[in-house]
């Protein structure tokens, strides 16, 4: 990933918690068909060797079937949006802007292993569930359902670990501009008020306020 040093992040604790705000990612593999990629949502856990990302496909997944060349691509992406020049106050200086758009990215590279084991597959199902569950007022659990109808199901899936070995991030988010244009693009994405918008306009704003802005 191309990552000029003023969008390059490579704090572990930010890019964690960029991978936990954004678990459906990208899985990326070579296989003897050539590159294959699979939305899959992934769970961060840290253990003492370092990092894992788990989930699980569909035991009939082409990604299960065909072998796996080298180490995997993972890809989260975080808020994003399209930024317009006239956003920028600096417009009215000469006009000397462009489009771009703004994003928040994390990759990480890593060793794929397959798990059959269905005690770990259980696991997994519940670790996921009650992550994506925590915010409701009455949470969904795993142990909603028959025991023998999730033990079914989990007969359809196989369970994956990614041994972590390199993480990187990148946050394009205006570094290269004024705090006065970074302002008038946090000011305009609050307007146009969708989701989207408002995740950019939150990034935007964390990094303006703990970073130096352009001169």
């Amino acid at each position: 990933m191309y990552r000029p040093v003023l969008f390059r992040e490579d704090r572990p604790d930010v890019l964690c918690a960029l991978m936990r705000s954004a678990p459906l990612a990208s899985v990326v593999t070579l296989t003897d068909d050539g590159l294959s990629a699979n939305l899959v949502p992934l769970l961060l856990r840290k253990q003492e060797s370092g990092l894992i990302l788990a989930g699980h496909v569909a035991r009939s997944n082409t990604m299960r079937g065909l072998p796996i060349h080298g180490e995997v691509l993972v890809l989260f992406g975080g808020p994003e949006a399209y930024v317009s020049p006239s956003a920028y106050p600096s417009k009215k200086e000469g006009g000397e802007v462009v489009p771009t758009w703004n994003y928040v990215a994390v990759q990480a590279r890593g060793r794929l292993r397959w798990i059959e084991d269905d005690v770990w597959l259980e696991r997994l199902l519940e670790e996921l569930t009650d992550e994506h569950e925590s915010a409701r007022a009455e949470p969904w659990r795993v142990s909603d359902a028959p025991p023998e109808f999730t033990r079914e199901l989990r007969q359809a899936i196989v369970g994956l670990e990614i041994e972590v070995t390199r993480l990187e991030g990148k946050l394009k988010l205006g570094q290269n501009r004024t705090r006065a244009d970074r302002e008038g693009v946090i000011a305009e994405l609050r307007e146009r008020g969708d989701g989207a918008a408002l995740a950019l306009a939150d990034a935007m704003q964390a990094v303006l306020d703990r970073r130096s802005p352009a001169p």
